[in-house]
């Protein structure tokens, strides 16, 4: 899709509804488009939105080997709700196994470029696995999440992946307008939601956040703010 192609798909859906692009996406792209799920407040709602459209909705997780325990319970919670498959995978044995034989368990505490190799291990190679043979993927990134997210477009060629669409529906809403709409449609939610976290990922990574904290200052949150992203996603331009 060329650039002036992209934009006029942005200049369109930025006035519609996220409805109205995940149905312009999966009617587009039928069964080469997924809805990739980390089970966030987001996610939820973009699976709620999407059954609505089409039950036989794909959606992808990644399964880190590091989640909380919650984080499995709303998996199964999903599940259940709304009779989907939710095709999970996981990281390489293999590669696990050598990065804790020869740096331990927490490496990534000790420098970015170590939590960034973590990252990669167990998330940035399964998702490349998991993306494989798509055309589309759709995914719960806000602008006001995070100083590294400002710039998400409601349509992006994502050039990490083959150039494949990225579908970010929910990226002029609030975190209110999400919660809003969790609550007035029953949608499933990690409960650590209601301890205080407000984004969640593995379970060494994430913390809940303190008054005045913005959304993802529990996630790494002793690295500077703007070097907080696993690789799944790149800024805008960058």
């Amino acid at each position: 899709m060329t650039t002036e192609e992209v934009r006029k798909l942005n200049e369109e859906f930025e006035v519609k509804s996220p409805e109205a692009l995940l149905s312009w996406g999966m009617k587009k792209f039928g069964n080469k488009i997924a809805i990739s799920s980390s089970f966030g407040a987001e996610d939820g709602v973009l699976i709620d939105m999407a059954v609505k459209i089409d039950p036989k909705v794909r959606i992808v997780t990644l399964d880190t080997g590091r989640l909380p325990e919650e984080t499995y319970a709303v998996m199964d919670a999903v599940k259940f709700k709304y009779g989907v498959k939710i095709e999970v995978f996981f990281p390489s044995a293999a590669r696990v196994e050598a990065l804790t034989r020869e740096k331990g368990f927490y490496s990534f505490k000790e420098s970015v470029e170590n939590r960034k190799e973590c990252c990669f291990i167990r998330k940035v190679e399964p998702l490349n696995r998991a993306l494989e043979g798509l055309d589309a993927w759709v995914t719960g990134q806000r602008r006001n999440q995070s100083v590294t997210r400002t710039e998400v477009g409601k349509v992006e060629v994502d050039a990490g992946h083959h150039g494949i669409l990225k579908l970010n529906p929910l990226a002029d809403w609030t975190e209110e307008r999400v919660w809003n709409y969790i609550k007035a449609n029953k949608v499933p939610y990690n409960k650590l939601f209601d301890a205080g976290y407000r984004s969640i990922g593995c379970a060494p990574c994430t913390r809940a956040v303190k008054d005045g904290e913005d959304e993802r200052a529990g996630r790494w949150w002793w690295e500077s703010p703007d070097h907080k992203e696993c690789g799944l996603h790149k800024p805008a331009g960058k």
